[in-house]
């Protein structure tokens, strides 16, 4: 992601003017979608900030349309009522909550039978829902444009998996290029015949062919789709892994190989219980595991991120302006979570600029954090304060937030920690402080220390309160004050700044302007 450095130009980088109270913004604020899968039904309603929305309703119901499908060329009957029973449900839901009409598409199952369209037209008479079904290529490029959701600027292959088809596409500078469909879908794996052996063989050969006209790819393999969501908890759970977060989760293909024995040579109801996977989808991963293993094979990934952003999100990116599109996701959510949280909106701005002259040598990934971290400081001030810096820490690893590895949101949570407590110590957070390095983990105190202190001159967000100096080859913090900020600095912020003092490893002075 690329981010520009001159923080000071009113409309360049994160802190020029907030985009999601702009009109074209605020039409996407609640939009709702529908996606007719092979598998499940599903309905999301988006609200927030429209570049990093949050999900206000999701509910999803597993129909199973494409069960059966290879062999008898229809939709299930049963999927077939109980997707009619949802779609119902959803739009009375939808009215409820006074959505602009709904956007619904079908995919796989719905193009491919013989039945699709009959199917389409009882749903439209039954709710009045209109069923856009698109083709597979159209699909693979609305599940690229939703991982672009998520990352700005993405570039690699991205895989999405349903019930019953798989597809392809190539992201680079935000753009989707080549895409493809296949038949890979585990409904439709169900029914080759031959067993495992015919089924790997059959994989193989269409795995093959879509490499040959995808060309090399070996940048990054975004997933998206449940079941690829499925192994990841189990890799997850393999590995012990201590952030149960599944966006951008990331993977190699030696612990894909890993995961793939694990999954042969275990008991799939007890891993299905302790990864917390349904029963339905738990019985699609060992074809998806198969379909996974030989994907990794051929086109060879430098590594593998998991993407809760699909096709749903697609559908929502695109409606966005451009320049919507370019924002920063992780930053344009902290301004909105600011903007209604806040004691004090626009106080973070401030603070940044506060706390800046720490860190001298952050690059743009870093600044991005620190920002974020800023716009965050005060967001939480409603918990009780006995469990403010556990809810602060909760919200970064936690919230539906795009545009972060785990790494970051664990570096974004221990300063928001630190902002309300000094010790990360004897909390039930530590095993993920181990996805960051020491000196990593040293910069998140610094900052949330910093934040801790700045927080003590909450004044207008414009005021003028005060400047720090850090000199780290003389070991040595100023702080310069003007005088109307001398009130504010009593015996907690005399505290405060000697505990900032002692993580830099400094001595700390303070000087009042004239």
């Amino acid at each position: 992601m690329t981010l520009n450095p001159d923080i000071e130009h009113p409309e360049w980088g994160p802190f020029g003017r907030p985009l999601f109270n702009d009109p074209s913004s605020r039409a996407l604020s609640r939009v709702g979608v529908v996606d007719v899968g092979s598998n499940s039904v599903r309905l999301v309603v988006f609200d927030g900030a429209a570049r990093s929305p949050a999900y206000f309703y999701n509910e999803k119901i597993m129909c199973a349309l494409g069960a059966g499908l290879s062999e008898t060329g229809r939709l299930n009957p049963e999927g077939r009522i109980r997707a009619l029973s949802a779609l119902r449900r959803f739009r009375h839901l939808a009215e409820g909550m006074d959505l602009p009409p709904l956007s619904v598409v079908a995919t796989a199952a719905v193009r491919d039978a013989e039945d699709g369209l009959e199917f389409c037209a009882e749903v439209l008479r039954e709710t009045g829902l209109k069923i856009w079904v698109i083709d597979g290529e159209e699909e693979a490029r609305l599940s690229a444009q939703g991982v672009l959701l998520g990352w700005p600027g993405a570039y690699g292959l991205i895989c999405d998996i349903g019930g019953s088809s798989m597809e392809l596409a190539e992201i680079s500078g935000g753009t989707v290029g080549r895409r493809v469909t296949s038949p890979l879908g585990p409904l439709k794996l169900q029914d080759i015949a031959g067993g495992q052996r015919g089924r790997k063989a059959h994989i193989k050969t269409v795995v093959e062919d879509l490499a040959a006209r995808m060309g090399p790819q070996r940048d990054r393999l975004f997933l998206v789709g449940g079941s690829w969501r499925a192994i990841a908890r189990l890799d997850m759970t393999r590995r012990g892994y201590p952030l149960k977060v599944l966006h951008e989760y990331r993977m190699t293909s030696k612990s894909v190989r890993e995961t793939a024995r694990y999954i042969e040579t275990s008991d799939l109801n007890a891993l299905r219980s302790e990864a917390g996977i349904s029963s339905a989808r738990m019985a699609l991963v060992p074809y998806a595991i198969d379909v996974l293993s030989q994907l990794v094979r051929s086109f060879k990934p430098k590594d593998i991120a998991i993407s809760s952003y699909g096709i749903r999100e697609g559908l929502l990116y695109e409606q966005m302006p451009q320049r919507l599109r370019d924002r920063d996701p992780l930053i344009e959510a902290c301004y909105f979570a600011e903007a209604k949280d806040a004691r004090m909106p626009g106080f973070g701005k401030t603070l940044f600029r506060f706390v800046l002259p720490l860190f001298p040598q952050a690059q743009n990934l870093q600044l991005r954090l620190i920002k974020a971290a800023c716009l965050l400081h005060d967001v939480s001030w409603r918990a009780h304060p006995d469990y403010r810096a556990e809810v602060c820490f909760d919200l970064a690893t936690r919230a539906n937030m795009g545009g972060m590895k785990h790494s970051e949101r664990v570096f974004l949570g221990l300063a928001l920690q630190h902002r309300y407590r000094n010790k990360r110590e004897g909390t039930r957070f530590e095993p993920m402080y181990s996805l960051l390095d020491e000196k990593m983990q040293k910069q998140a105190e610094i900052l949330g220390k910093a934040m801790r202190f700045g927080a003590m001159f909450l004044m207008k967000p414009d005021a003028d309160m005060g400047t720090l100096t850090w000199q780290p080859k003389r070991h040595r913090l100023d702080l310069s004050l003007p005088q109307e900020a001398r009130p504010l600095y009593g015996e907690v912020a005399q505290a405060r700044l000697m505990s900032l003092a002692q993580s830099l490893g400094a001595e700390a002075t303070v000087t009042i302007r004239d």
